[in-house]
C-alpha cells in the first residue's frame, strides 16, 4: 500500500492487524504513526487500551504479551512499537505478526534504513502484514511534494519560491512540513505563495540564498555573487558553509552530465539530469556555455577542496566566511 492508500483505509476505519513502517524517509513513518495514536481510539479509550514502547527499552516477549491482550471496553488497543531498529529482538516478533490478534493494531517504526528483504522476517511481514516503505524523495521531486502538500491545506506556492525553498531546505520532508506549516498559519487559504511569503514566513531571503548563489556563478555576475556572499556571511547560521557546498556540488555535478548529454531532445535531458521540469533546464544550459568541461571539472575539485577545508583539513584557523569568499573567488576566476 502507498502512504496515501494507508491514510484513507485508516480514515475510512479499515484497520489492519499490523504496520510496519521502514525507510530512509521518517515523515511518512511519522505521520502514519501520529494518525493511529490519535485517531483510532478516543481520549477515555487510550487510558486502557494504547501503550506506546521504544525499541532499545523492549523486546519482542513483552511486546507480543501485550498485543496479544484484548481491548477493554473499546474495538481495538492500539500498540505502537517506536525506534524499532534499535530493538535487538525485533524478529521475535514473527510469530505473533503471522497470528496477529485481529482487534489490536499493532504499528512497528523501524527509521533511518529499509528492512532487508531477502529475511524470513521481511517475507513474512510481506504476506501477513502492511509492509510500507518510506522512501527519501529525489532532489527534483521535492518543489513538486512542497506543493501537494500546500494544496492539502487549501494553498498554492508558484514554481520559484517552491524551487527555493526545496533548494534552502533539502530533502529532509518533516523539516520542510513544520516551515510550511508557518504558511498555513500566517497566510489565508487561496494564497498563491510567491518569494515574499517565503522570505517573511520561512526566513529564506528571495534574494541572497543559494539557489541565486547558483544562478549567479552560473551567469558569471561577479557584482551579484559578491553581494550574495556578503550577505552569508554576515548571517552564517542561515548559510553554513556545508550547505552552500553541498548546493553547489549537486549543481556543477549535473553542468558536468549536461556537457556528455547535450545532444539529447530537452524532454529526455530534463530527465537525465533530474531537473523537475524543461523550464529549470535553460539556466543549466546557460551555465554549460560558460563552464567548459574543463572549467566544470575545475570547479568540482574547488568544492572538493573547500569541503576539506571547512572540516579541518589543511585549515587551523581560516574562519567559514573568509573559506566561502575564497572559493567562490576561484570559481569565478
Amino acid at each position: 500500500m502507498t502512504y496515501k492508500e494507508i491514510i484513507k483505509s485508516l480514515r475510512a476505519k479499515d484497520y489492519k492487524p499490523v504496520y510496519f513502517l521502514h525507510g530512509e524517509e521518517s515523515f511518512y513513518i511519522d505521520s502514519i504513526s501520529d494518525f493511529i495514536e490519535e485517531k483510532v481510539l478516543t481520549e477515555g479509550e487510550k487510558s486502557f487500551n494504547q501503550t506506546i514502547f521504544y525499541g532499545k527499552d523492549t523486546d519482542s516477549k513483552t511486546l507480543i504479551d501485550t498485543a496479544s491482550r484484548y481491548p477493554m471496553m473499546a474495538s481495538h488497543q492500539v500498540v505502537i512499537l517506536k525506534e524499532a531498529q534499535e530493538m535487538k529482538s525485533l524478529q521475535g516478533l514473527q510469530p505473533y505478526i503471522e497470528k496477529a490478534v485481529p482487534t489490536t493494531i499493532l504499528v512497528v517504526c523501524h527509521k533511518h534504513k529499509k528492512l532487508d528483504a531477502r529475511t524470513k522476517f521481511a517475507k513474512s511481514l510481506k504476506e501477513h502484514a502492511v509492509l510500507f516503505e518510506s522512501k527519501k524523495l529525489y532532489d527534483n521531486q521535492v518543489p513538486d511534494w512542497i506543493a501537494d502538500y500546500l494544496k492539502n491545506k487549501k494553498l498554492k506556492i508558484n514554481p520559484n519560491a517552491s524551487q527555493l525553498i526545496a533548494e534552502y531546505l533539502g530533502r529532509d520532508l518533516s523539516k520542510i512540513a513544520n516551515e510550511l506549516n508557518k504558511l498555513e498559519i500566517n497566510l489565508q487559504e487561496g494564497t498563491t505563495i510567491d518569494e515574499k511569503h517565503v522570505q517573511e514566513n520561512i526566513g529564506i531571503s528571495k534574494d541572497y540564498n543559494v539557489f541565486e548563489l547558483q544562478k549567479a556563478l552560473g551567469q558569471r555576475s561577479i557584482l551579484k555573487v559578491n553581494r550574495i556572499i556578503q550577505y552569508f556571511v554576515a548571517n552564517p547560521k542561515k548559510n553554513p558553509l556545508v550547505m552552500v557546498i553541498g548546493t553547489l556540488y549537486n549543481y556543477f555535478s549535473k553542468i558536468y552530465m549536461l556537457h556528455f548529454l547535450r545532444n539529447l531532445p530537452d524532454r529526455d535531458l530534463s530527465s537525465a539530469l533530474k531537473l523537475r521540469s524543461e523550464y529549470f533546464l535553460r539556466e543549466y544550459k546557460l551555465t554549460a556555455r560558460n563552464y567548459n568541461l574543463k572549467k566544470t571539472q575545475k570547479v568540482i575539485a574547488i568544492l572538493k577542496e573547500y569541503d576539506l577545508k571547512s572540516k579541518g583539513v589543511e585549515n587551523v584557523s581560516t574562519s567559514e566566511g573568509e573559506l566561502m569568499k575564497e572559493m567562490v573567488y576561484k570559481i569565478m576566476h
